[in-house]
């Protein structure tokens, strides 16, 4: 800033409230305004936002921490945070947990030395309650989203969860499916609401649910793929198999391709997510959509409201609703408990 005044002929102190955009008393002119920000552009003047923290002021960064960024879906969410805090005058520092708690607790520790603003957090962390309780009693605003609960004193952004699986659901019962199977991922957040919400349809409806109907899987592929080709391999196989997410519908897709199962006739599959691939795969994916790019913004927007000196209630639920996206991977359910076989 010194370089700047030297060379714009004006005091270091005007230099540093034309470009902190501070209000002051003192007036300055259209044409100093803008002789101080053409020198600070010759010169190559960036704000240091770690300074910015050390006294006091705004660095206008949201540290987001993300459960697992390898995650198809958390990408695109990743994404639309960072758009939106751009449009708020934002950027984002980016960690990952690995999906391990002594990883996120340390993100947590390392956001706050870089003197964020407030922190995103994406992805259930609800085995992590140390990181919970850290998040409470740091003064940092903080915002998660898809946690699958409201929790208490932090503003939470979720989707409705049992809505989306009761769309999935009552979407098969349409075509006349009865044999509906589960491939779940791990039992917590998001995905114990949509296993929760699956078990409690199939049981309104009467519909059994055998144990060997509901395969746990890991957020992978390979394990969507693992669990499908135990499901095929049953002597009395579903007609139809709801996923918990997209990535485990996918994998299902690929392993029912192997085994000689033709989807949709032979079996009808749906996800969740609605991730970019869902689209693209072969059949293309019936799946549940969530607004992602509305919950990123309700996120962004309670985040930098409550570090600009608003207040978020954290008591208040923030739940939006999915859509069902119907593709072609549902049918009516084949005749008979094995498939033809591929000619």
């Amino acid at each position: 800033m010194r370089d700047i005044a030297t060379a714009a002929g004006v005091s270091q102190s005007t230099v540093s409230r034309v470009l902190s955009g501070s209000v002051s008393n003192v007036s300055i002119g259209a044409e100093t305004r803008v002789r101080i920000l053409d020198v600070a552009a010759r010169l190559g003047y960036r704000p240091n936002p770690l300074a910015r923290g050390l006294r006091g002021a705004a660095t206008m960064l949201l540290g987001v921490i993300v459960r697992d960024i390898m995650d198809p879906f958390f990408a695109a969410a990743v994404e639309a945070v960072t758009t939106h805090a751009r449009r708020r005058g934002y950027n984002v520092v980016l960690g990952q947990a690995h999906g391990r708690a002594d990883e996120a607790i340390a993100l947590r520790s390392v956001l706050e030395t870089r003197h964020c603003d407030a922190i995103l957090v994406l992805g259930d962390m609800g085995d992590q309650p140390r990181l919970i309780e850290d998040l409470l009693a740091s003064p940092m605003p903080t915002v998660a989203l898809w946690q699958g609960i409201q929790i208490p004193g932090i503003a939470t952004v979720n989707v409705d969860n049992e809505a989306g699986v009761r769309l999935a659901l009552d979407h098969l019962a349409s075509y006349g499916h009865e044999r509906i199977a589960l491939i779940a991922g791990r039992p917590l957040g998001d995905i114990q609401a949509r296993r929760s919400a699956f078990m409690s349809f199939m049981a309104e409806r009467g519909l059994s649910v055998p144990e060997s109907h509901v395969v746990p899987a890991r957020n992978q592929a390979a394990s969507g793929a693992a669990a499908m080709r135990a499901l095929v391999d049953l002597s009395d196989p579903p007609t139809a198999v709801l996923a918990t997410t997209d990535v485990l519908a996918i994998g299902g897709l690929h392993a029912a391709y192997e085994a000689g199962w033709v989807v949709p006739r032979d079996l009808s599959v749906i996800g969740f997510d609605d991730i970019p691939m869902a689209a693209f795969a072969i059949p293309a994916l019936t799946t549940i959509r969530m607004p992602v790019t509305d919950m990123a913004i309700r996120a962004v927007d309670l985040a930098v409201d409550q570090a600009e000196g608003g207040f978020a209630d954290g008591s208040a639920p923030h739940v939006l609703a999915p859509t069902l996206i119907v593709r072609q991977s549902v049918a009516k359910p084949r005749s008979g408990s094995r498939p033809e076989p591929i000619r």
